[in-house]
Protein backbone atom coordinates (compact mmCIF):
# COMPACT_ATOMS: atom_id res chain seq x y z
CA UNK A 1 0.00 0.00 0.00
CA UNK A 2 1.06 3.40 -0.90
CA UNK A 3 2.05 5.83 1.93
CA UNK A 4 -0.64 8.39 2.73
CA UNK A 5 2.15 11.04 2.24
CA UNK A 6 3.23 9.50 -1.16
CA UNK A 7 -0.92 9.56 -2.27
CA UNK A 8 -0.89 12.65 -1.54
CA UNK A 9 2.13 14.36 -3.14
CA UNK A 10 0.89 14.53 -7.04
CA UNK A 11 -2.29 16.23 -5.61
CA UNK A 12 -0.15 18.94 -3.63
CA UNK A 13 1.79 19.41 -6.91
CA UNK A 14 -0.72 19.94 -9.20
CA UNK A 15 -2.40 22.40 -6.90
CA UNK A 16 1.03 24.43 -6.81
CA UNK A 17 1.17 24.20 -10.38
CA UNK A 18 -2.49 25.15 -10.65
CA UNK A 19 -1.70 28.66 -8.20
CA UNK A 20 1.84 29.20 -10.56
CA UNK A 21 -0.31 29.67 -13.25
CA UNK A 22 -3.60 30.52 -12.20
CA UNK A 23 -2.83 34.24 -11.94
CA UNK A 24 -0.91 34.54 -15.01
CA UNK A 25 -3.42 36.34 -16.97
CA UNK A 26 -5.14 38.86 -14.11
CA UNK A 27 -1.62 39.87 -13.11
CA UNK A 28 -0.99 40.32 -16.48
CA UNK A 29 -3.87 42.55 -17.56
CA UNK A 30 -3.61 44.44 -14.16
CA UNK A 31 0.14 45.44 -14.89
CA UNK A 32 -1.46 46.62 -18.76
CA UNK A 33 -4.05 48.75 -17.27
CA UNK A 34 -6.82 46.95 -20.06
CA UNK A 35 -8.04 44.11 -21.02
CA UNK A 36 -7.76 42.24 -24.08
CA UNK A 37 -10.58 41.07 -26.19
CA UNK A 38 -10.64 39.20 -29.43
CA UNK A 39 -13.45 40.15 -31.00
CA UNK A 40 -15.78 40.05 -34.43
CA UNK A 41 -14.48 43.13 -36.64
CA UNK A 42 -18.14 43.69 -37.81
CA UNK A 43 -21.26 41.91 -36.88
CA UNK A 44 -23.79 43.77 -36.35
CA UNK A 45 -25.48 43.49 -32.74
CA UNK A 46 -22.43 41.24 -31.36
CA UNK A 47 -19.63 43.99 -32.69
CA UNK A 48 -19.47 46.45 -34.53
CA UNK A 49 -17.61 49.70 -33.91
CA UNK A 50 -18.73 53.31 -35.06
CA UNK A 51 -16.66 56.03 -36.96
CA UNK A 52 -14.45 56.81 -34.06
CA UNK A 53 -13.22 53.15 -33.71
CA UNK A 54 -15.25 52.55 -30.59
CA UNK A 55 -17.05 49.43 -30.51
CA UNK A 56 -20.25 48.37 -28.99
CA UNK A 57 -22.64 45.05 -28.79
CA UNK A 58 -23.72 41.60 -27.27
CA UNK A 59 -20.38 40.24 -27.25
CA UNK A 60 -18.52 43.47 -26.47
CA UNK A 61 -20.28 43.46 -22.89
CA UNK A 62 -18.93 40.48 -22.10
CA UNK A 63 -15.51 41.97 -22.36
CA UNK A 64 -16.97 45.07 -20.87
CA UNK A 65 -18.47 43.27 -17.62
CA UNK A 66 -14.88 41.41 -17.19
CA UNK A 67 -13.28 45.14 -17.33
CA UNK A 68 -15.90 46.13 -14.31
CA UNK A 69 -15.16 43.29 -12.58
CA UNK A 70 -11.56 43.45 -12.94
CA UNK A 71 -10.91 47.54 -12.92
CA UNK A 72 -13.93 48.93 -11.66
CA UNK A 73 -13.80 50.85 -15.61
CA UNK A 74 -15.92 49.28 -18.36
CA UNK A 75 -13.79 51.35 -20.72
CA UNK A 76 -10.49 49.64 -19.97
CA UNK A 77 -10.66 47.30 -22.61
CA UNK A 78 -8.73 47.05 -25.82
CA UNK A 79 -10.40 45.33 -28.74
CA UNK A 80 -8.74 43.36 -30.91
CA UNK A 81 -10.82 42.08 -33.94
CA UNK A 82 -9.81 38.53 -35.33
CA UNK A 83 -10.81 36.92 -38.47
CA UNK A 84 -12.52 33.28 -37.99
CA UNK A 85 -9.34 31.96 -39.75
CA UNK A 86 -7.20 34.33 -37.22
CA UNK A 87 -9.29 33.51 -33.76
CA UNK A 88 -7.69 30.23 -32.48
CA UNK A 89 -3.95 30.93 -33.21
CA UNK A 90 -4.26 34.46 -31.94
CA UNK A 91 -5.90 32.73 -28.80
CA UNK A 92 -3.15 30.07 -28.19
CA UNK A 93 -0.65 32.81 -28.77
CA UNK A 94 -1.72 35.00 -26.28
CA UNK A 95 -2.55 38.30 -28.14
CA UNK A 96 -5.89 38.92 -25.75
CA UNK A 97 -7.39 37.69 -22.64
CA UNK A 98 -10.78 36.47 -24.28
CA UNK A 99 -11.87 35.87 -27.14
CA UNK A 100 -15.55 36.99 -27.04
CA UNK A 101 -16.56 36.59 -30.62
CA UNK A 102 -19.83 34.42 -31.75
CA UNK A 103 -17.79 31.25 -31.26
CA UNK A 104 -19.34 27.76 -31.31
CA UNK A 105 -18.09 25.87 -27.82
CA UNK A 106 -17.44 22.24 -29.41
CA UNK A 107 -15.42 19.31 -27.98
CA UNK A 108 -12.08 20.22 -30.40
CA UNK A 109 -12.02 23.31 -30.02
CA UNK A 110 -12.13 23.25 -26.16
CA UNK A 111 -9.26 20.57 -26.00
CA UNK A 112 -6.90 22.45 -28.47
CA UNK A 113 -7.50 26.06 -28.08
CA UNK A 114 -8.84 27.15 -24.86
CA UNK A 115 -11.41 26.82 -22.00
CA UNK A 116 -14.98 28.34 -23.17
CA UNK A 117 -15.97 30.19 -19.69
CA UNK A 118 -19.87 29.31 -20.31
CA UNK A 119 -22.83 30.33 -22.85
CA UNK A 120 -24.02 34.01 -23.47
CA UNK A 121 -26.19 33.15 -26.66
CA UNK A 122 -27.83 29.65 -27.73
CA UNK A 123 -27.90 29.70 -31.54
CA UNK A 124 -28.49 27.26 -34.44
CA UNK A 125 -27.48 27.33 -38.22
CA UNK A 126 -29.43 27.87 -41.06
CA UNK A 127 -30.07 29.27 -44.42
CA UNK A 128 -31.05 32.22 -46.01
CA UNK A 129 -32.14 33.31 -49.72
CA UNK A 130 -33.90 35.97 -51.56
CA UNK A 131 -37.64 35.95 -51.37
CA UNK A 132 -37.92 35.95 -55.04
CA UNK A 133 -36.46 32.69 -55.36
CA UNK A 134 -39.10 30.70 -54.47
CA UNK A 135 -37.45 28.52 -52.20
CA UNK A 136 -39.17 28.05 -48.57
CA UNK A 137 -37.50 25.01 -47.42
CA UNK A 138 -33.63 24.45 -47.19
CA UNK A 139 -34.69 20.58 -48.52
CA UNK A 140 -35.53 22.76 -52.01
CA UNK A 141 -31.58 23.67 -52.08
CA UNK A 142 -30.68 20.50 -53.92
CA UNK A 143 -27.31 21.32 -56.11
CA UNK A 144 -27.82 25.16 -55.89
CA UNK A 145 -24.78 27.19 -54.71
CA UNK A 146 -24.06 27.98 -51.13
CA UNK A 147 -22.30 30.42 -49.55
CA UNK A 148 -20.43 29.71 -46.98
CA UNK A 149 -17.42 30.59 -44.58
CA UNK A 150 -14.01 28.59 -44.02
CA UNK A 151 -12.87 27.79 -40.35
CA UNK A 152 -16.57 27.36 -39.10
CA UNK A 153 -18.55 24.83 -37.89
CA UNK A 154 -20.82 25.92 -41.08
CA UNK A 155 -18.84 24.00 -42.96
CA UNK A 156 -18.91 20.34 -41.34
CA UNK A 157 -22.79 21.52 -40.44
CA UNK A 158 -24.08 22.26 -43.56
CA UNK A 159 -21.92 18.67 -45.05
CA UNK A 160 -23.79 16.44 -42.44
CA UNK A 161 -27.23 18.19 -43.45
CA UNK A 162 -27.36 17.29 -47.09
CA UNK A 163 -25.47 14.00 -46.59
CA UNK A 164 -28.29 13.29 -44.02
CA UNK A 165 -31.24 14.57 -46.48
CA UNK A 166 -30.07 12.94 -48.85
CA UNK A 167 -29.33 16.08 -51.31
CA UNK A 168 -26.44 17.73 -53.22
CA UNK A 169 -24.50 20.11 -51.70
CA UNK A 170 -22.40 22.61 -53.96
CA UNK A 171 -20.74 24.79 -51.43
CA UNK A 172 -18.64 28.10 -52.34
CA UNK A 173 -16.17 28.61 -49.98
CA UNK A 174 -14.77 32.01 -49.09
CA UNK A 175 -11.96 33.51 -46.35
CA UNK A 176 -14.34 33.82 -43.64
CA UNK A 177 -18.48 34.46 -43.10
CA UNK A 178 -17.91 38.32 -43.68
CA UNK A 179 -16.31 37.36 -47.40
CA UNK A 180 -19.46 34.86 -47.92
CA UNK A 181 -22.23 37.07 -47.02
CA UNK A 182 -20.76 39.53 -49.45
CA UNK A 183 -20.56 36.74 -52.19
CA UNK A 184 -24.49 36.25 -51.33
CA UNK A 185 -25.49 39.86 -51.51
CA UNK A 186 -23.54 40.25 -55.03
CA UNK A 187 -25.86 37.04 -56.37
CA UNK A 188 -22.62 34.64 -56.15
CA UNK A 189 -24.67 31.47 -54.58
CA UNK A 190 -28.92 31.08 -54.31
CA UNK A 191 -28.37 31.10 -50.14
CA UNK A 192 -25.86 32.14 -47.35
CA UNK A 193 -25.78 29.24 -44.26
CA UNK A 194 -24.29 30.83 -40.70
CA UNK A 195 -25.77 30.69 -37.32
CA UNK A 196 -29.02 31.93 -37.71
CA UNK A 197 -28.18 35.26 -35.61
CA UNK A 198 -25.47 36.01 -37.80
CA UNK A 199 -27.70 36.11 -40.77
CA UNK A 200 -30.18 38.63 -39.03
CA UNK A 201 -27.14 40.49 -38.50
CA UNK A 202 -25.95 40.11 -42.01
CA UNK A 203 -29.25 41.19 -43.14
CA UNK A 204 -29.18 44.14 -41.30
CA UNK A 205 -26.46 45.24 -43.76
CA UNK A 206 -28.04 45.12 -47.17
CA UNK A 207 -29.30 47.52 -49.27
CA UNK A 208 -33.10 45.71 -49.07
CA UNK A 209 -32.87 43.67 -46.06
CA UNK A 210 -36.78 42.56 -46.36
CA UNK A 211 -36.05 41.00 -49.36
CA UNK A 212 -34.34 38.20 -47.99
CA UNK A 213 -35.38 35.52 -45.68
CA UNK A 214 -34.56 32.92 -43.16
CA UNK A 215 -35.36 29.55 -44.04
CA UNK A 216 -36.84 27.22 -41.20
CA UNK A 217 -34.63 24.64 -40.53
CA UNK A 218 -31.91 24.76 -37.97
CA UNK A 219 -29.51 22.23 -38.81
CA UNK A 220 -27.16 22.28 -36.00
CA UNK A 221 -26.89 23.07 -32.23
CA UNK A 222 -24.62 26.58 -31.67
CA UNK A 223 -23.70 27.34 -28.18
CA UNK A 224 -21.75 30.58 -27.78
CA UNK A 225 -19.63 31.83 -25.01
CA UNK A 226 -16.22 33.75 -24.49
CA UNK A 227 -13.06 31.60 -24.32
CA UNK A 228 -9.90 32.22 -22.31
CA UNK A 229 -6.63 30.26 -22.22
CA UNK A 230 -6.06 27.14 -21.33
CA UNK A 231 -4.42 26.54 -17.87
CA UNK A 232 -5.93 29.41 -16.56
CA UNK A 233 -8.27 28.66 -13.53
CA UNK A 234 -8.43 31.97 -11.71
CA UNK A 235 -8.91 33.81 -15.05
CA UNK A 236 -11.43 31.42 -16.35
CA UNK A 237 -13.85 31.66 -13.01
CA UNK A 238 -13.49 35.13 -13.35
CA UNK A 239 -14.82 35.38 -16.88
CA UNK A 240 -17.12 32.27 -16.21
CA UNK A 241 -18.54 34.20 -12.97
CA UNK A 242 -19.15 37.74 -14.80
CA UNK A 243 -21.53 35.91 -17.52
CA UNK A 244 -23.32 34.20 -14.24
CA UNK A 245 -23.34 37.59 -12.08
CA UNK A 246 -25.24 39.09 -14.88
CA UNK A 247 -27.58 36.08 -15.85
CA UNK A 248 -28.14 35.89 -11.62
CA UNK A 249 -29.00 39.60 -11.93
CA UNK A 250 -31.65 39.29 -14.40
CA UNK A 251 -33.72 36.26 -12.00
CA UNK A 252 -33.16 38.15 -9.21
CA UNK A 253 -34.51 41.61 -10.64
CA UNK A 254 -31.23 43.30 -10.38
CA UNK A 255 -30.72 46.31 -12.81
CA UNK A 256 -28.50 48.96 -13.63
CA UNK A 257 -31.24 51.33 -12.24
CA UNK A 258 -31.75 50.14 -8.83
CA UNK A 259 -28.43 47.87 -8.39
CA UNK A 260 -27.35 51.15 -6.15
CA UNK A 261 -30.61 50.96 -4.19
CA UNK A 262 -30.68 49.80 -0.59
CA UNK A 263 -34.29 48.99 -0.91
CA UNK A 264 -33.69 46.50 -3.74
CA UNK A 265 -31.26 44.05 -1.59
CA UNK A 266 -34.32 42.65 0.37
CA UNK A 267 -32.72 39.24 0.21
CA UNK A 268 -30.11 37.08 1.45
CA UNK A 269 -29.00 35.81 -2.90
CA UNK A 270 -29.40 39.64 -3.54
CA UNK A 271 -27.24 40.66 -1.09
CA UNK A 272 -24.59 38.42 -1.77
CA UNK A 273 -24.64 39.06 -5.32
CA UNK A 274 -24.05 42.49 -4.90
CA UNK A 275 -21.72 42.29 -2.04
CA UNK A 276 -23.77 43.51 0.79
CA UNK A 277 -23.03 40.39 2.58
CA UNK A 278 -19.98 37.99 2.59
CA UNK A 279 -16.74 38.66 0.05
CA UNK A 280 -17.76 36.00 -2.70
CA UNK A 281 -15.11 38.94 -4.89
CA UNK A 282 -12.38 37.75 -2.55
CA UNK A 283 -12.38 33.90 -4.06
CA UNK A 284 -12.34 35.12 -7.39
CA UNK A 285 -9.19 37.82 -6.27
CA UNK A 286 -11.21 40.32 -6.95
CA UNK A 287 -13.37 43.44 -4.97
CA UNK A 288 -16.49 42.68 -3.05
CA UNK A 289 -18.55 44.86 -5.19
CA UNK A 290 -17.13 43.03 -8.12
CA UNK A 291 -20.88 42.11 -9.96
CA UNK A 292 -22.48 45.45 -8.19
CA UNK A 293 -19.88 47.17 -10.67
CA UNK A 294 -20.95 44.90 -13.61
CA UNK A 295 -24.48 45.51 -13.33
CA UNK A 296 -23.91 49.47 -12.79
CA UNK A 297 -22.02 49.83 -15.59
CA UNK A 298 -23.39 47.00 -18.19
CA UNK A 299 -26.23 45.98 -16.70
CA UNK A 300 -28.06 42.30 -16.47
CA UNK A 301 -28.33 39.71 -18.71
CA UNK A 302 -32.04 40.78 -20.21
CA UNK A 303 -30.40 44.57 -20.19
CA UNK A 304 -27.75 43.65 -22.48
CA UNK A 305 -29.67 41.42 -24.80
CA UNK A 306 -32.26 43.80 -25.07
CA UNK A 307 -30.04 46.87 -25.60
CA UNK A 308 -27.90 45.31 -28.99
CA UNK A 309 -30.24 41.62 -30.03
CA UNK A 310 -33.75 42.26 -28.86
CA UNK A 311 -37.04 43.45 -30.42
CA UNK A 312 -36.07 47.10 -30.66
CA UNK A 313 -33.19 46.42 -32.53
CA UNK A 314 -32.26 46.07 -36.16
CA UNK A 315 -31.84 42.37 -35.52
CA UNK A 316 -35.41 42.33 -33.76
CA UNK A 317 -34.21 38.86 -32.48
CA UNK A 318 -37.01 37.49 -29.71
CA UNK A 319 -35.55 35.77 -26.80
CA UNK A 320 -36.58 32.19 -27.21
CA UNK A 321 -34.36 29.57 -25.90
CA UNK A 322 -32.86 32.65 -24.59
CA UNK A 323 -35.26 32.68 -22.04
CA UNK A 324 -34.28 33.05 -18.46
CA UNK A 325 -35.04 29.14 -17.52
CA UNK A 326 -37.70 30.38 -15.49
CA UNK A 327 -39.60 31.84 -18.55
CA UNK A 328 -38.87 28.42 -20.08
CA UNK A 329 -35.44 29.30 -21.35
CA UNK A 330 -32.04 27.57 -21.19
CA UNK A 331 -30.08 30.79 -19.48
CA UNK A 332 -29.23 29.42 -16.31
CA UNK A 333 -26.60 30.48 -13.96
CA UNK A 334 -25.24 28.20 -10.58
CA UNK A 335 -26.05 30.48 -7.39
CA UNK A 336 -23.14 33.23 -6.02
CA UNK A 337 -22.58 31.99 -2.61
Amino acid sequence: MLSRKRLLLPALLALISGNSTSAATLETALDRGALRCGVNAELAGFAKANSLGEYSGFDIDICRAVASAVFNDSEAVEMIPVTTTDRFPAMLSGTFDILSRNTTWTLERNAQFGQFAGVNFYDGQGFMVTKSSGIRSALELDNQPICVGRNTTSVPNAEDFFAVSDIRYRPVFFNDEVEAAEGYKEGRCKALTADRSALAAHRTGFPESDAHMVLPEVISKEPLGPMVPQDDSRWENIVRWSLNCMINAEELGVTSSNVNDPATANTPAIQRLIGAVDNMGELLGLNKQWCSRIIQQVGNYGEVYDRHLGPDTPLGLERGINELWTNGGLIYAPPVR
